[in-house]
């Protein structure tokens, strides 16, 4: 059967009878991916009947001669510029399996369309001219291709006739691209000299190029391995909307991953909320109820009608409760700029992932790459087709995945104004999941009053009980500071305490380990404690790194107006210089993973209530204006 456009309907149907895989084509402008495109087509027969002979009297016609790449470019606007300018999928056969060819533009201004083609692809051919060797746009395409997560590559070194087929020519091209692929993490599967136009290493053998010896562009192809299907992940039903349908309230949408069963139990993220799937509803609706589905999975468009009544909106992910998405108000990004403004440290963005959206703020750029040469620097902007690494804060927890878990709920755009404006991928390196930090499991519990009232407590004690949190790097001081203020605090008639790092892992957390998850439990715990302490009237100092905005944000709301936040900062240099327990030195060599400030982020306080410089102040100093702060603020 011949191929061409078809509906979504046929295409399923077809991708149900044979193997799919869907192959994106890039390249810089004039390398001739849309001729290899059209003679990929016409050798393997995949094209509709017609088609080759209609564009070539369309030719003759217009007085102007035959291109290959005219079988590709379908549109009139197209042909007029000799460009392409938008993405296209076409369906594509060999022998062994079926594919979605989509052929992406190549040049600055169409990035975009290259951008959404890779992102919904499994490989990729990238295209060079054998003429022009490695341009920007080559490297720049390599990269956005491994930032989208494509792994499978095929390099096609093109219009190699115009070269007289040369060995040498190629071995330069391919040793130079492999170098720089190889840089950046990507290994090519093949790299094949070709000449589109006169079908060498096409779907067949090229005479002219009798040196080379590995596959054609087709057996290339046809050598790349499948993905594993969407089915196969974890459960993702982003839900798109809510229903009600005579007394059924429906939750609708596309399940993104995973299989979903009537009976199974249901955890929808962020909220948190679980209910058992009572009915799964399709349309056109069966006539007969006994036919509805029990099972259904990736890629199918669905409604589901729960046991419980649960309040749930657009935009939360349903999941299983065994394996659900990261829950999380703060991530790291790989992004890919497109705005006519560039991307601005503190600025905010609205982010949509999978059905939701939020309000995001860039609170870090931490490099921005040059795609050319892989060069980084450190900038408060991303400028337009710039590369940037950044950390995303959310105004509330999102539900999401780390790209390399779920590519379909680990990608999101950014929007500015109106527009799309960049795109990227999701990491969670050096962050935690904060999903069991905020999962309230105690059911049926009700605070206790106390006897003894706060303004009781606060007479006799002659001060106000409060929370004096010490944050900053390891080195900065806080532990002396805080034994320093204890003794001195308490020879002045205050009652007070202090909660110290290493200490509390002795004993309350000696459990935990220093994973990102663990962390954050870690001051969870130190949290709670300080506020109870605070409430029987103690002045509590703890000292804990603490490198977390959202860690530090869940201690204040336990302690509530008691909370004091104080900075007891120093830079980097300062800190690694006094390295007082040898730390910094470990963790240079990688004998501590996870080290704050080295491979570990420490998100500096931008709010906080008392800022301590011990780069600049000597510790009598800083005890001094400690002193003036409690007294002011605790007394009395």
């Amino acid at each position: 059967m011949n191929a061409g456009p078809i509906s979504a309907t046929a295409a399923a149907t077809r991708a149900a009878a044979r193997q799919l895989l869907r192959i994106v084509i890039v390249g810089h402008v004039d390398h001739g991916k849309s001729t290899l495109v059209g003679r990929l087509f016409h050798d393997t027969g995949s094209l509709p009947d017609g088609k080759f002979e209609a564009i070539r009297k369309m030719c003759e016609r217009r007085g102007m001669p035959f291109e290959w790449a005219f079988l590709m470019d379908a549109m009139q606007a197209e042909r007029d510029q000799g460009i392409t300018i938008d993405t296209a999928q076409i369906w594509f056969k060999t022998e062994k399996r079926d594919y979605t060819i989509i052929d992406a533009p190549g040049h600055k201004e169409f990035l975009k369309n290259m951008i959404t083609g890779a992102a919904q692809s499994d490989a990729a051919v990238l295209v060079i001219d054998a003429t022009e060797g490695v341009q920007e746009q080559s490297r720049r395409h390599g990269y956005l291709l491994h930032l989208l997560g494509v792994r499978q590559i095929a390099v096609a070194v093109n219009k190699m006739d115009a070269v007289g087929y040369r060995e040498d020519v190629f071995t330069k091209i391919e040793a130079e691209y492999r170098d720089y692929l190889a840089s950046i993490g990507v290994t090519p599967t093949f790299v094949v000299p070709v000449s589109a136009r006169e079908g060498d290493n096409i779907a067949t053998r090229s005479q002219a190029m009798e040196w080379y010896d590995g596959p054609t562009v087709v057996g290339a192809l046809d050598s790349f391995q499948l993905p594993a299907t969407s089915v196969d992940r974890p459960l993702r039903f982003p839900i798109q909307d809510v229903y009600k349908f005579d007394d059924r309230r429906i939750l609708a949408g596309r399940i993104e991953s995973g299989r979903l069963h009537v009976g199974d139990e249901l955890m929808f993220s962020p909220s948190n909320n679980t209910a058992r799937v009572k009915s799964i509803e399709v349309w056109p609706e069966p006539s007969d109820s006994d036919a509805r589905p029990n099972t259904v999975g990736a890629g199918q468009c669905i409604g589901i009608t729960l046991d419980d009544q649960l309040f749930v909106e657009r935009g939360e992910m349903a999941s299983h409760t065994t394996n659900p998405p990261v829950e999380t108000e703060v991530f790291r990004a790989k992004l890919f700029w497109l705005g006519r403004k560039p991307l601005e440290k503190g600025k905010i963005y609205k982010m949509k992932i999978g059905t939701g959206e939020a309000q995001v703020t860039v609170q870090e750029i931490e490099h921005v790459l040059d795609t050319t040469d892989l060069s980084s620097s450190t900038t408060s902007k991303v400028e337009r087709n710039q590369v940037g690494e950044v950390v995303l804060r959310s105004r509330r927890m999102l539900a999401l995945d780390e790209h390399t878990r779920n590519g379909r709920t680990g990608r999101f755009v950014l929007i500015d104004g109106y527009d799309i404006a960049g795109g990227g991928i999701i990491s969670m390196e050096g962050y935690a999941d904060q999903r069991q930090l905020v999962t309230q499991r105690a059911k049926n519990i009700t605070r206790v009053q106390h006897g003894v009232p706060t303004d009781e407590r606060e007479r006799q004690n002659g001060h106000k009980g409060g929370v004096l949190w010490f944050t900053g790097l390891s080195g900065a001081g806080k532990s002396t500071l805080a034994t320093k203020l204890e003794r001195a605090l308490f020879d002045r008639g205050y009652q007070t305490y202090v909660l110290d790092g290493d200490n509390i892992r002795f004993g309350l957390n000696a459990n935990l380990g220093f994973s990102p998850e663990e962390r954050a439990e870690n001051i969870r715990r130190v949290g709670e404690v300080a506020a109870l302490f605070s409430r029987a009237g103690l002045l509590t100092i703890t000292a804990f790194i603490s490198p977390y905005q959202s860690d530090r944000e869940r201690a204040r709301k336990a302690a509530g107006e008691h909370f004091h936040e104080v900075y007891i900062k120093a830079d980097l240099g300062t800190c690694e210089e006094r390295d007082p327990k040898g730390l910094y030195a470990k963790a240079r060599t990688g004998e501590i993973k996870d080290f704050t400030g080295i491979s570990a982020p420490y998100e500096a306080p931008d709010t906080a209530e008392l800022i301590i410089d011990t780069s600049n102040l000597s510790i009598d100093q800083a005890l001094e204006e400690l002193l003036g702060y409690v007294e002011k603020t605790f007394r009395s």
